[in-house]
């Protein structure tokens, strides 16, 4: 996987006058954050160079051709050959030392002193994690279908809880159990419904079975699948980078993971694309105009020379980055905002409320809102969630490099370019076989069930060949025998990016429940997906679901798995189990 994102990171460059040009960026291969004060010089000859505090270099080479060498205290030293414009990924290994007696006991004495950690909410028993913010969710009840036969919830695709998720893990830090939306970390993964037939924008899957958790329970899977689109048929985009360098940016994995994350969208760039930047602290700045995809010289050369320092005017970038995007508007294209911050705002508009109506009225432009999470100790989630679903938008949180490989190369079509919006999927249970159902998740984006929701409400959107997965936990009624019986209605509803017709598409799902065992893979792993969520969350409704449950039914639910996600997942379980104990 490592050596995938560094051949995406080879971009070629311009060579200007007599001096022969290489760029890059140095990470830790064990954390993923960048590494500042590496010697990088040219073996050979007397050219040397100091990564900056955010891991970048760019130097001159005496040839096309150049033998580098990269060195720094800590790190095991790396020699590699590169070519002439070369713009680099390079990974180093840090020396792990082993600890002497002495220093394992004052380690040891400090530990004892300080046993009595700090909890930002002891009624929860949550370890504090520093000043990050997210919303209150409460899990959704059980509802008796003869008091409200129907379900409404808006679909997207967010990702952000899961990469969120495993930084926690990663860290060995206890998850706050409200940065656990279990839709988004279910939604993360690849599943390979079918496509949609040709000429439709929509398709609907639907399993029953027998919920593991809950063994006198059923569950119902919903999968909706949208079409994908062509690479050569993807529209023009107008993107403006809305760039948050403000004083709390200046950390290793905040501006310049950003960075990195920048350039491999803008490795994907065509020449009908065009890319405006606007950088803010205490005031916004425009650090490049509108320009076009093939200069990619010039929009690197602008990513690269960001520096973070001041207060950080969130209203007033926002502003000038939407008209930005209103002023290069292209009918019929992709027109976005993307926004990439801590979520720290603290000039101008600062609640989220006041922050939600500025969306909201901006949203009304036709240009769309990706927002992009990075950081920690004051990460405001809360915040960027609820711009993101208040703006026509998608949320993801980048972790490392690789989590933005994803976001910004293997899933760049679904990520940038949409082709359905106000999405929403209204369930029917049958009262006649369904005593009460739950919704899995979804909790921030249930709504009333009426006739007037959806010119009242906003349903979310959903990108180039996104799979969306919703699930029910279902209390059968046990005097009927309902196989032949209709269990529930499903009706999408939607509309086309550019189009203000309302389309549906509908489907029924009989009461003929199968064994969990005889699902498909991606029905199954995506319940194990979910029943880490409730694990996480502390539910009072994963029965006698645990870590070992969640781990056998993943491990059986693997499937082709080409790009290793589903074995990530399983070694969050086992440090879900640790953590415990």
């Amino acid at each position: 996987m490592r050596k995938f994102l560094l051949l995406l990171l080879l971009w070629a460059g311009s060579v200007h006058a007599q001096t022969i040009w290489v760029s890059g960026a140095v990470e830790d291969s064990v954390t993923h954050r960048p590494v500042a004060g590496v010697t990088v010089s040219v073996i050979d000859d007397t050219t040397r160079v100091l990564t900056n505090a955010f891991g970048l270099f760019r130097m001159g080479i005496p040839s096309t051709v150049a033998q580098l060498l990269f060195t720094r205290e800590g790190y095991r030293p790396l020699q590699m050959t590169v070519k002439s414009t070369d713009r680099l990924l390079i990974t180093l290994a840090p020396i792990r030392k082993v600890p002497d007696a002495i220093a394992l006991a004052k380690a040891s004495a400090r530990t004892r002193q300080n046993s009595n950690p700090n909890y930002g909410n002891v009624g929860m028993g949550i370890h504090a994690f520093y000043n990050e913010t997210y919303g209150t969710t409460y899990e959704n009840k059980f509802t008796r279908t003869q008091v409200q036969p129907v379900s409404v919830f808006a679909v997207d695709v967010d990702r952000a809880a899961y990469s969120n998720i495993r930084r926690f893990l990663r860290l060995k830090e206890p998850v706050p159990v409200d940065a656990v939306r279990i839709e988004e970390m279910v939604n993360y993964f690849h599943y390979n419904y079918p496509l949609p037939p040709e000429g439709k924008t929509m398709a609907v899957y639907s399993h029953y079975t027998s919920c593991p958790w809950e063994p006198a329970h059923q569950l119902l899977q919903i999968a909706l699948r949208a079409k994908a689109l062509q690479t050569d048929s993807l529209p023009p985009s107008n993107l403006v980078f809305l760039i948050d360098v403000s004083g709390s940016m200046g950390v290793p994995n905040k501006l310049p993971l950003l960075q990195a994350a920048f350039r491999i969208l803008v490795n994907n760039l065509r020449p009908v694309d065009k890319v405006a930047i606007v950088a803010y602290a205490g005031t916004p700045g425009i650090k490049l105009p509108a320009t076009a995809g093939d200069q990619k010289e010039t929009i690197l050369n602008a990513i690269d020379n960001l520096s973070a320092g001041g207060a950080t005017a969130g209203e007033a970038a926002i502003k000038m980055a939407y008209q930005i995007a209103v002023d290069q508007f292209i009918p019929d294209g992709n027109n976005r905002v993307i926004l990439a911050t801590d979520g720290d705002f603290n000039v101008g508009l600062t609640s989220d409320v006041e922050m939600e109506e500025l969306i909201m009225q901006k949203k009304e432009s036709g240009v769309l809102l990706t927002c992009l999470g990075f950081g920690m100790k004051n990460y405001k989630d809360s915040k960027l969630q609820s711009l993101s679903s208040k703006g026509n938008g998608n949320f993801a949180y980048i972790d490392d490099l690789e989590e933005a490989s994803k976001v910004f190369a293997r899933e760049f079509g679904s990520t940038l370019f949409t082709v359905a919006r106000d999405v929403q999927t209204e369930v029917t249970f049958n009262p006649a076989v369904v005593k009460s159902y739950r919704l899995i998740g979804y909790e921030n984006k249930v709504y009333e069930a009426n006739t007037d929701t959806l010119s009242k409400h906003n349903g979310g959107i959903v990108g180039s060949g996104h799979c969306a997965v919703a699930m029910y936990e279902i209390v059968p009624r046990d005097s009927v025998m309902a196989a032949d019986k209709q269990l529930a209605n499903i009706s999408i509803s939607y509309r086309l990016p550019l189009d203000t017709a309302l389309c549906t598409l509908e489907t029924d799902v009989k009461a003929r429940a199968t064994a969990f065992e005889a699902a498909p893979d991606d029905c199954r792993f995506a319940a194990a997906v979910a029943l880490l969520g409730m694990i996480l969350r502390n539910s009072a409704y994963r029965g006698c679901g645990d870590t070992d449950m969640v781990s056998e039914i993943a491990r059986r639910a693997l499937g082709k798995d080409k790009e290793g996600y589903r074995q990530e997942f399983l070694k969050m379980v086992k440090q879900v189990r640790k953590m415990k104990r």
